[in-house]
């Protein structure tokens, strides 16, 4: 992955713009996760209903942390068993997750990422960005660059290239609290 293309997509998040990214298993539409627009825009683009939420990914624990609410140890320690990898928690929203990011849910969906380009977006925004599916609502997920430029066109700003991960599906979804799964993998 190249610096400068890191550089660019970091330039892009910073002024609203919404990136695509390389994950686990599929494409990802990132955007900075406190940038009410461009949540809002991201959502426009998918067709995604507000109420559903987001998935925020960091590259290590400490950026996910801000927006991570109370929970005891044996939940955490669930989230951190399976950390970095392809595995999204449901964890209690603290006070500074909004609305769009949380949607309907008292909880918001996190990740530690361990795909290299998607972790390396991360650190060179500093910390947390918005991960979920390039892809309309319902739609199947962009696996390539070249997908995502014809499934969404211009309306994606800038695209990093790079291979998905070996995962053949998206991340599974769990509660931190209980373990229960929401989405298999």
């Amino acid at each position: 992955m190249s610096c400068w293309r890191l550089a660019q997509a970091k330039r892009y998040i910073d002024a609203g713009g919404i990136v695509a990214y390389p994950t686990e298993a599929v494409y990802g539409l990132g955007c900075d996760p406190l940038d009410a627009a461009a949540a809002m825009r991201l959502l426009e683009i998918k067709h995604r209903p507000l109420e559903l939420g987001m998935i925020l990914i960091g590259a290590r624990l400490d950026h996910l942390a801000p927006y991570i609410g109370d929970m005891d140890r044996k939940a955490l320690d669930r989230c951190l068993r399976t950390w970095p990898g392809p595995h999204t928690w449901l964890v209690p929203a603290s006070a500074m997750v909004p609305p769009w990011i949380r949607g309907a849910h008292a909880t918001v969906a996190v990740r530690v990422t361990a795909h290299p380009v998607a972790a390396a977006l991360c650190k060179a925004v500093g910390g947390t960005i918005v991960s979920t599916s390039a892809n309309v609502h319902g739609a199947p997920p962009a696996r390539s660059a070249w997908q995502v430029r014809l499934r969404l066109g211009d309306a994606v700003d800038f695209v990093v290239g790079g291979a998905t991960g070996r995962e053949r599906r998206p991340t599974a979804i769990r509660e931190a609290l209980t373990g229960r799964t929401i989405r298999a993998a």
